[in-house]
């Protein structure tokens, strides 16, 4: 695995800054560790940054984050994948319970809803342009010589962005489905083999705050299946949590959860910790906490579990087949939710200009950050409503 250049001390320190400070969601923070550790400070080659960027594509699991265990694995083993993956996840944590715990107190005020009614619409047009940029990556841009190669894909797309609209349920067979057959068409492998990933749910008793212990556990286990099926960004996991946390089980209403997506967009780190966010507003302080461990140790496991024999599985084409057909449906069930998410919160024509303005301003300003257009729609919320 080559020369130690750094210490695994150095290397925990590197991923605290960068979870604090770094904004602008998955793609920016990848670059930024590549930016960082292969060119700048030459911690790893070229060739240990592409297999650990492909490895996060490869299994489910935020990007960022599941890039930054692998970099932490590389040369510090289990060790080095713990502290990476807690330093990099922590001050978002932090933050959004911080933040949980000013919005509960304060989301009665007339001043706040203000603020919301201008973030919500601002956080659709975020959405939508991150939905357009998975499928130009996943799929290819809508030309007809693309299509004609990947209609299957297309299909699946197409097919979990009609039937989320339908049902506003995530559909986890459908994306297991599409990935089956697209492995059996495209690459069916010589004998099937049964892997079990054990479940790890960590349940924390803590003894500030109330709470319910049976809505505990099921925040558990929802957050850890939500977790196993989110494949290439943090905001793949959207679909999942609006279907869940709203529309099943009723525990954020239709504007918290917007909310919840919002803070995600203006807090630094994994955009995924927006379930830190949930888990306080639905169950307090154990909530936050068992939602993000549930969220992120399938992640966590599936880099240490699959890292070492990375290459041969990385080589596999049905494999590679069985997440291509995934990633499409999960893309399609995206794009499905802010459909649907849209027609709550985009109420009139203040919010579809806000929607459409935001989108438009990520697409022709580059240097842009989604952090400061959350502002000015904030901004534009209180104005519009003292009006």
């Amino acid at each position: 695995m080559g020369n130690k250049k750094y210490t695994l001390k150095e290397l925990t320190l590197y991923f605290l800054k960068l979870g604090t400070w770094g904004f602008g969601g998955p793609v920016a923070l990848i670059g930024y560790m590549h930016r960082d550790l292969v060119e700048q400070k030459q911690w790893l080659t070229e060739q240990e940054y592409k297999e650990g960027l492909a490895l996060a594509q490869l299994a489910p699991g935020p990007l960022a984050a599941q890039l930054g265990i692998y970099i932490g694995f590389v040369h510090y083993g289990l060790g080095g994948a713990t502290l990476t993956g807690l330093a990099f996840v922590l001050p978002s944590f932090v933050m959004v319970v911080l933040l949980g715990m000013v919005y509960q107190l304060y989301s009665g005020l007339a001043w706040v809803r203000d603020v919301f009614y201008g973030v919500a619409p601002a956080v659709i047009g975020i959405i939508t342009i991150s939905a357009y940029k998975l499928t130009v990556k996943s799929l290819g841009k809508l030309k007809m010589n693309e299509i004609k190669v990947n209609w299957l894909l297309w299909l699946f797309y197409l097919l979990a962005i009609v039937i989320t609209i339908i049902t506003q349920q995530e559909q986890i067979l459908l994306f297991i489905g599409c990935g089956l057959l697209y492995m059996i068409i495209k690459a069916p492998p010589a004998g099937l083999r049964k892997n079990r990933v054990l479940p790890v749910v960590l349940l924390t008793n803590l003894s500030f705050w109330n709470y319910s212990k049976d809505t505990l556990a099921e925040i558990g286990l929802f957050f850890l299946k939500a977790g196993t099926f989110v494949f290439g960004s943090g905001l793949a996991i959207v679909p999942f949590l609006h279907a869940g946390v709203v529309i099943e089980r009723n525990w954020l209403t239709e504007n918290q959860f917007l909310d919840a997506v919002a803070v995600a967009m203006i807090t630094p780190g994994p955009v995924v910790i927006t379930v830190g966010f949930i888990g306080y507003l639905v169950n307090g302080f154990p909530g936050a906490v068992v939602a993000a461990l549930a969220t992120f140790v399938p992640c966590f496991l599936f880099t240490v579990i699959l890292a070492p024999s990375f290459k041969k599985i990385a080589a596999n084409a049905s494999v590679k087949a069985f997440v291509d057909g995934i990633t499409a449906a999960v893309i399609g069930a995206l794009v499905g939710s802010v459909v649907i998410i849209a027609s709550r919160s985009v109420v009139d024509l203040p919010t579809a200009l806000i929607a459409v303005a935001t989108g438009s301003a990520l697409v022709y300003i580059k240097k842009l950050q989604e952090v400061q257009l959350i502002a000015v729609a904030a901004i534009l919320g209180i104005l519009i409503k003292s009006i």
